[in-house]
């Protein structure tokens, strides 16, 4: 077996197993969480579909950036609900169950929603069809790969609760152990491509996790706990979804150390602003300071 179809394998296989893991310790109690929060449900929609893909490609048409790596931080643009959300805002104190449920919808709608975007924004950079990506076979490979192994998640958890509970630590050790062997391989083959990275590039990625976080701590309400939860599922994107569809679309091109290096400031990135988002109050209200009166009432 070549490196490049090992690499392929692994991913798929993480990916199925870390899903499979999220059924068998997700209530539905959680994902209702979120539904009972319209406003800040379709605010975490907007951000993760419509903001974030939009910021990623002003910063990629500005930079003039190689067509096969803006096609790799586009896919990351384009693939929220990465599993290490939820933890993440447990560390920010933030709403869990909500970022759970966000988590879960977003990880559902990405079968369908990153493959019918990922051509027009190609296309608005100008990157012509000779790459030969197809989003139906994109969206075919997350059913596969993303929706079946979550809902049999679910119904295991949901017949077989005890043994799910038992069983679901250890699958997610696995499946977590399989993505990053995949990683380490990828960071091995890439390393002339990641060294050879510029400091424009790194630049680039810390203003889209920047901006990420923003986005996402301004669309989550008045309420400080969901603002923490949605700012940390904003900003970590799914680079196990990520590496599914380069892996299998594009192996061997600028795209997979474009996923690499930005799915790995956007986890370190992302952890560091929960640690960050931890110390503030977990009081509701505006991040906006108050004012001096009101300072001063409030103790």
């Amino acid at each position: 077996m070549s490196l490049q179809a090992l690499i392929k394998l692994l991913t798929i296989l993480g990916l199925i197993g870390i899903m499979l893991s999220i059924g068998f310790k997700v209530r539905i109690g959680d994902i209702l969480t979120s539904a009972r929060k319209p406003r800040q449900l379709i605010m975490s929609l907007v951000a993760n579909y419509v903001l974030v893909p939009a910021v990623t490609w002003g910063l990629l048409y500005l930079i003039h950036a190689d067509p096969m790596v803006a096609v790799g931080f586009l896919l990351l643009a384009i693939c929220p609900g990465a599993p290490v959300g939820p933890p993440f805002v447990a560390i920010a104190k933030g709403d869990v169950p909500f970022a759970i449920g966000q988590m879960v919808i977003l990880s559902c709608l990405c079968i369908v929603v990153s493959p019918a975007l990922l051509p027009p924004l190609l296309d608005l950079l100008h990157i012509d069809g000779e790459l030969r990506i197809s989003p139906l076979a994109i969206g075919n490979t997350l059913l596969v790969v993303q929706l079946l192994p979550l809902c049999a998640g679910l119904l295991m958890r949901h017949w077989l609760p005890e043994l799910t509970g038992r069983i679901a630590r250890v699958v997610e050790l696995l499946a977590s152990t399989i993505l990053l062997a995949a990683i380490i391989l990828i960071l091995f083959r890439e390393q002339q491509s990641l060294a050879g990275i510029r400091l424009r590039g790194w630049g680039t990625m810390f203003v889209l996790l920047f901006s990420s976080l923003g986005i996402g701590w301004v669309c989550g309400g008045p309420d400080r706990k969901t603002r923490k939860a949605l700012a940390l599922t904003t900003s970590a994107r799914n680079i196990a979804v990520a590496l599914v569809i380069v892996s299998t679309n594009l192996a061997g091109t600028p795209a997979v150390t474009a996923v690499v290096a930005y799915g790995l400031i956007s986890i370190l990135g992302t952890f560091v602003g929960a640690c960050g988002l931890a110390l503030f109050p977990e009081s509701s209200g505006s991040p906006i300071p108050q004012a001096p009166s009101e300072c001063c009432t409030n103790g």
